[in-house]
């Protein structure tokens, strides 16, 4: 009897030390991104907890190494999470590392840990945390860490709104151009209401998945069972339903479940990249129930929202960038926010790989190719425009007003960016701001460059502005347009 009480207890210790295992994993992949983790863990890299020490066995020397020098800080920090007492780590190359070893589980696969019955090492319960996604490794997990601006404001509103009372507001409808932050924001929404209110009837699909569902309910699975997936829910989430434009049935399949969801006092989210009037090709029906609801906008971000994204992004980063490279990235890369993720992403891998620091000139000679491909054709006019929105000008006033600093500032940044921008010549900048000699076209621009050589403040509105930040949010007007 004592044998099998011993059998059993050593059971039972093992299995602990596996699920801590899992936790382990879990827990070192939400620290270094999803991606990162199953690129170099993966499946071809397996733990072990043995009493004090946490061996990390690695297929190769080359792997060993790597997760030696660049993960040996996040894999010691991990361990010291999830284990009562200090644990030393221990890299060992094994050849043949098994696929299916009960501690090679995904991140999200592996269930609480158990409070274990050795004495040996102490274990602390840990509340497994939510799958780590390619959008929360950009740093937008929760609503107050979603990066708040001019563009989003009413719709994270409207978003805290919800999750401290789903179904108050339904259907919520957040529409916007691609990559300004819907999806991430209707993702956060049912993370928030999921973990916050502990509600589990969340659904969050693409406009494709309850598509392709609905059609495979109407050929075999059968549609009680998809009603049942998509209707009994406290909140369901459809992303970009400009897509369901043509399809008829399953436009009408959507309208009964908006509908039915409707009656129950459910919330219901919607995402499209345009607003419902126009959204016609959805039928008038849609639109009708769409903005029954809350409607919100999203404008792509501006410079100070994409700065404080790449801010967010670069702490998650494991190479230092500097605040100068981020405003830079910020000031280059405009409206997607995915650009400013890739744009980091490439600049810590390059970084990595020619064992560089990142700098400004770094920055600027890694990302140049990226910086080119976003560079629009600019006009004149759109320059005039740009800078009369910037200033709250009218195009009369910056052209034809005199030498009071309100116009003749702006108009000189004008013609300084007539320079940087375009191939027209000094006469033609100069007949098109007003002027009658391209000699103030030469004047602006020497002026300019030396207000930017000495860091110059300029009114802009009622408050005093550094040039570059002037010059900063004109560009700014000039991509977004």
């Amino acid at each position: 009897m004592t044998s099998v009480r011993r059998m059993k207890d050593t059971q039972e210790v093992t299995r602990d030390a596996q699920e801590v295992m899992k936790d382990l994993r879990r827990c070192l992949a939400d620290r270094i991104g999803a991606d990162r983790f199953n690129l170099w863990f993966g499946k071809q890299v397996r733990f072990e907890l043995i009493e004090n020490q946490l061996r990390v066995c690695a297929p190769d020397q080359f792997t060993l190494e790597r997760l030696r020098k660049q993960f040996r800080s996040d894999i010691s920090a991990a361990a010291r999470e999830l284990v009562s007492v200090e644990v030393s780590l221990d890299f060992q190359v094994v050849s043949q590392v098994s696929p299916k070893s009960s501690n090679q589980s995904s991140p999200e696969e592996a269930p609480r840990v158990a409070e274990p019955s050795s004495p040996a090492i102490q274990l602390r319960t840990v509340e497994p945390p939510t799958r780590p996604t390619r959008r929360e490794a950009t740093g937008w997990r929760t609503l107050d860490s979603f990066v708040v601006g001019i563009g989003n404001r009413i719709a994270v509103t409207a978003a805290k709104s919800i999750c401290e009372r789903p179904g108050s507001v339904s259907p919520l409808f957040i529409y916007g151009p691609p990559g300004c932050g819907k999806s991430h924001l209707q993702e956060t929404i049912c993370g928030t209401v999921r973990q916050s209110l502990g509600l589990r009837r969340v659904l969050s699909l693409s406009s494709e998945q309850f598509t392709s569902y609905f059609l495979d309910a109407l050929q075999g699975s059968g549609l009680p069972s998809f009603r049942r997936k998509c209707r009994d829910v406290d909140v369901l989430a459809i992303d970009n339903i400009q897509f369901f434009a043509g399809k008829r049935a399953t436009l009408v399949e959507l309208q009964h479940t908006i509908d039915s969801l409707l009656r129950q006092g459910r919330q219901l989210i919607l995402t499209a990249d345009r607003p419902p009037n126009e959204l016609g090709r959805l039928g008038p029906e849609l639109a009708a129930r769409v903005s029954g609801g809350l409607v919100c906008g999203i404008e792509h971000a501006d410079y100070e929202t994409r700065l404080g994204i790449a801010r967010q992004m670069a702490v998650r980063s494991r190479r230092s960038i500097p605040e100068d490279v981020l405003r830079l990235v910020a000031a280059e890369l405009t409206g997607d926010a995915r650009r400013i993720a890739g744009a980091l992403h490439r600049l810590e891998a390059t970084s990595e790989a020619l064992e560089q620091t990142i700098t400004l000139d770094f920055a600027r000679s890694t990302l140049s190719d990226i910086f080119r491909a976003t560079v629009q054709v600019v006009r004149l006019a759109d320059i005039e425009r740009a800078v009369c929105e910037t200033f709250g000008l009218d195009s009369r006033t910056l052209k034809d007003g005199g030498k009071s600093k309100s116009a003749s500032h702006p108009r000189m940044l004008a013609m300084w960016l007539a320079r940087k921008y375009t191939r027209a010549a000094f006469s033609e900048i100069s007949e098109h701001f007003g002027r009658r000699s391209h000699s103030t076209v030469i004047s602006a621009e020497k002026k300019v460059n030396r207000w930017v050589s000495d860091g110059t403040t300029i009114q802009l509105g009622q408050a005093a502005c550094n040039v570059e930040d002037a010059i900063r949010r004109i560009e700014t007007q000039l991509r977004t347009g």
